[in-house]
C-alpha cells in the first residue's frame, strides 16, 4: 500500500514538473531567444522567438486593432461631445485665462510674452499708409463724378431745404447791419464818395442838400429794399441757381485744388493722435478684458467650448486619415527592442502568465495521477 502511495506521489511529481516547466518553456519561448542561432549554415529550429519572428506582423496588428477597435473615429466623437467632456474643458480654459484677465501686464508684455511682432510703430504706420490708401481711392473713385451724385440724398435735400432759412439769415443781417451806427456811417461814406466822384455837380448836391440828410434818407430806404419780397426772392432764386450749377459741377475741379499730400499729413496726424496706440498699449490688459471677464466666462466660453467640440468632432475621421494612426502605431512597436516587448506583455500579463504555468502544473499532476492509477491496476 505504501509502495503505492509513493508510486503515485512520484508520478505526481513528475507530472506536474514537466507540465509547469513546458508551460513556463513555451511561455518563455514566445520572446526568447531575442535573435536567431545557427549551427554552421543551419539555423536552430524555434530561434529566435515567436514574437521576435513576427514582430512586424504584430506591429501591424496591433495597429489595425488600435485604429479599428480601440481608437475608432466613432469612440473619440463620443467621448469629444460628451457633456462631461466639455464641462471639465471649459473649467479647465478659464482656470488657464483667469490670470489673463486680472493681468497687471501691459499689452506690450503679453505680445513679447507671446512673441507677437506688433509694436505701436508698426500700428502708426499701418494706420497712416491704410489713411493714405482710403484717401486716394476715395479720391480716384469719385473724381469723375458730379457733386450731384457723390452726396447723399439726405444731404441734397437738407441744403434745399436750407436755402429759404438762408435767406431769412442774409436778409436779417444785412438789416440788422444797414440800421447799426456802422451800418449808418458806411452809408454815409458811400455818399460822400459818390458825390466826390461827381466833380463840381456833387459839391453842389452836397452843399444843397446836406450829407447827413441824404444819409439819414437813403438808409431807411435800403432796409425796404433788404425786407421786400421781391428782394428776398431774387436772393432765393440766385442762391437756387448757384446750387443748380454747383451740383452740376465734377468734383475733380474741387479735388485738385485741394493739397492732397498736405490733407493726408494732416489726417494721418490727427487719426494717430485719436487713436493713441502707445497709451492703449502701454495699458494693463485687465484694462481691457476684466469689464468683459463675466459675460464672457459665463456666456461666451461655454458657447465656444460648445462650437469648438462639435467642429472637431466633425472633423475627427479626416483628422485621423491624415495622422495615420495605424502607421504610428505600427512604427512605435517596430522601434521598441525584443526587451522592452517582453516587459511591455509581461508587465499586462504577468499573473495570467503564472496561471498558466500553475494550470500546466497542475494538469501534469492530474495526468500523473491517471498514469499512477493505471500502472498499480496493470501491475
Amino acid at each position: 500500500m505504501l509502495d503505492a502511495f509513493i508510486l503515485i506521489l512520484f508520478m505526481v511529481l513528475i507530472g506536474a514538473l514537466i507540465g509547469g516547466v513546458t508551460n513556463s518553456l513555451a511561455i518563455k519561448m514566445l520572446f526568447r531567444p531575442y535573435r536567431a542561432y545557427y549551427i554552421g549554415k543551419f539555423k536552430v529550429p524555434f530561434t529566435p522567438g515567436l514574437i521576435p519572428k513576427r514582430r512586424g506582423e504584430l506591429a501591424e496588428q496591433l495597429g489595425k486593432m488600435v485604429v479599428d477597435h480601440l481608437i475608432t473615429p466613432e469612440s473619440l466623437q463620443k467621448k469629444v461631445m460628451n457633456n462631461d467632456f466639455q464641462r471639465d474643458v471649459t473649467h479647465w480654459l478659464a482656470e488657464e485665462l483667469q490670470p489673463v484677465f486680472t493681468s497687471d501686464k501691459t499689452v506690450n508684455e503679453w505680445l513679447d510674452i507671446l512673441q507677437i511682432p506688433v509694436t505701436s510703430d508698426c500700428l502708426n504706420e499701418w494706420l497712416e499708409d491704410w489713411v493714405a490708401v482710403k484717401m486716394k481711392d476715395t479720391k480716384a473713385a469719385y473724381t469723375s463724378k458730379k457733386l450731384e451724385e457723390a452726396l447723399p440724398e439726405k444731404w441734397k435735400e437738407r441744403v434745399e431745404e436750407s436755402i429759404p432759412k438762408l435767406v431769412d439769415f442774409i436778409a436779417d443781417r444785412a438789416e440788422t447791419y444797414f440800421t447799426s451806427p456802422e451800418g449808418k456811417a458806411k452809408v454815409k461814406i458811400m455818399i460822400d464818395d459818390f458825390l466826390k466822384e461827381r466833380g463840381m455837380l456833387g459839391n453842389m448836391l452836397g452843399m444843397f442838400l446836406g450829407n447827413t440828410s441824404v444819409a439819414d434818407k437813403v438808409q431807411p430806404e435800403i432796409v425796404k429794399f433788404i425786407k421786400h419780397e421781391g428782394t428776398q426772392e431774387i436772393i432765393y432764386n440766385l442762391l437756387t441757381k448757384e446750387w443748380s450749377k454747383l451740383k452740376q459741377m465734377k468734383l475733380d475741379e474741387f479735388i485738385d485744388r485741394l493739397p492732397e499730400e498736405d490733407l493726408i499729413q494732416t489726417v494721418q496726424a490727427s487719426l494717430v493722435k485719436l487713436v493713441n496706440i502707445e497709451g492703449h498699449l502701454s495699458k494693463p490688459l485687465r484694462n481691457f478684458l476684466e469689464p468683459h471677464k463675466e459675460p464672457f466666462f459665463n456666456n461666451q466660453l461655454p458657447k465656444w467650448v460648445d462650437r469648438g467640440t462639435d467642429l472637431l468632432s466633425k472633423k475627427i475621421p479626416n483628422l485621423m486619415e491624415k495622422m495615420h494612426l495605424q502607421h504610428i502605431v505600427q512604427e512605435q512597436v517596430e522601434s521598441f527592442s525584443v526587451g522592452r516587448l517582453e516587459e511591455l506583455v509581461l508587465g499586462i500579463s504577468r499573473r495570467e502568465f503564472k496561471m498558466i504555468t500553475y494550470l500546466g502544473a497542475l494538469l501534469g499532476g492530474v495526468i500523473g495521477i491517471v498514469q499512477g492509477v493505471i500502472a498499480l491496476f496493470i501491475s
